[in-house]
């Protein structure tokens, strides 16, 4: 499979309602897709960066520019297979969100002329995949448990708060005597505290949670691993893990006992999937996080989600949870759990108007170099 060009496209999408984690507040997600076209079709991928390089070191302008400048020319000669992305690209040190969008619109195109799904190529075993949601830090506890009685009426199967230094034990407390111990709750931390907070965080085992996320630095295994030590929680890494050897220095050294998966964050879904796969064999539960992804994105994860080892609701989340109107159709909660497309490929395609309504920049690249 030969690259022919490659379109690349900022969207910009409207949140529903603001979303605050303690690295900032969104009310926008911009977003860059990746479109290759090749003498055996088109493929489409999504960029997981953010406009400032605040969860990772990579941002969107930067993502682009890396793109267009250093991983085109390394491609275009190539013929292409998903698994040649990644021997390809070896040699540009970082940049995994630039190299998984890559990726990503190289295995939509890659299986579409092949009439394969994503998730039966990665191996997936359900056609429907259990889901949470994330809710982010409100203004008061009392705005924080409509938010948290809405998305249960509506029937996510997980609920996950957003916490920081002053906003953790009190709304905890308060969802979980509001909700009852039926509801399965886990915390997400961002990195926020510093390792002299182990005792406060382990006050979190009074509330019944299902896991509490990345409290501390990416590079900081051994806090995280004298935080398990001390709590009956379930300690959750995802900053901490971008790679198959990260993952498993961080289970050799007692550092977590669930991964929170993004393929963004490791380098793409073929690495996602050498996770997953380390994980499962060390009897490590995993679960894939969310980005605020469109739905092309949303499509992909739910493939990934589809594989045996993801054994808890991931951050995947319906449609309208986040946007009014997606680049594509919207995927639909029901009972919990949202439907793994089985079309080729991604299993969807940008709807032209949709996409031409947010389409804030567009940059086709020849592959002739």
């Amino acid at each position: 499979m030969k690259l022919e060009a490659v379109e690349l496209r900022q969207v910009a999408l409207p949140l529903v309602s603001p979303f605050r984690t303690s690295l900032g507040t969104q009310t926008v997600r911009t977003a860059l897709l990746v479109r290759v076209l090749t003498d055996e079709g088109e493929g489409w991928g999504e960029c997981a960066a953010e406009d400032e390089p605040t969860y990772s070191p990579e941002h969107l302008a930067g993502a682009a520019d890396v793109i267009r400048r250093f991983m085109l020319p390394a491609l275009a000669p190539l013929d292409l297979d998903p698994a040649a992305v990644g021997t390809a690209l070896r040699h540009l040190r970082g940049h995994p969100m630039a190299k998984a969008a890559v990726e990503m619109a190289v295995l939509d195109c890659w299986l579409r002329a092949r009439r394969t799904s994503l998730a039966a190529h990665l191996g997936g075993v359900r056609q429907r995949v259990r889901v949470g949601v994330s809710v982010g830090i409100a203004e008061t506890v009392d705005a924080l448990l409509d938010t948290v009685d809405r998305h249960l009426t509506a029937g996510y199967a997980r609920i996950k708060l957003k916490i920081e230094p002053g906003w953790d034990l009190e709304p905890v407390r308060a969802v979980r005597e509001t909700f009852g111990a039926g509801v399965m709750l886990t915390v997400d931390a961002n990195t926020a505290y510093e390792p002299g907070d182990l005792r406060h965080l382990a006050k979190l085992d009074a509330f019944g949670l299902a896991l509490v996320e990345q409290p501390f630095a990416p590079d900081d295994l051994h806090a995280h691993a004298a935080l398990a030590a001390r709590m009956d929680t379930p300690v959750c890494l995802d900053e901490s893990i971008t790679s198959a050897r990260d993952a498993a220095e961080a289970i050799r050294r007692g550092a977590c006992s669930i991964i929170n998966i993004k393929p963004g964050r490791v380098g793409g879904y073929l690495e996602a999937r050498r996770i997953h796969d380390l994980a499962q064999a060390n009897g490590v539960p995993v679960w894939c996080g969310g980005m605020l992804e469109t739905g092309l994105g949303r499509a992909a994860n739910l493939a990934l989600a589809s594989l045996p080892g993801f054994t808890l609701p991931g951050d995947i989340s319906a449609t309208e949870r986040y946007y009014h109107r997606d680049i594509t159709r919207p995927f639909v909660l029901d009972g919990g759990e949202l439907a793994v497309p089985a079309e080729p490929g991604l299993g969807v395609l940008p709807e032209e108007a949709g996409l031409e309504a947010c389409t804030t920049v567009v940059d086709t690249v020849s592959c002739a170099f």
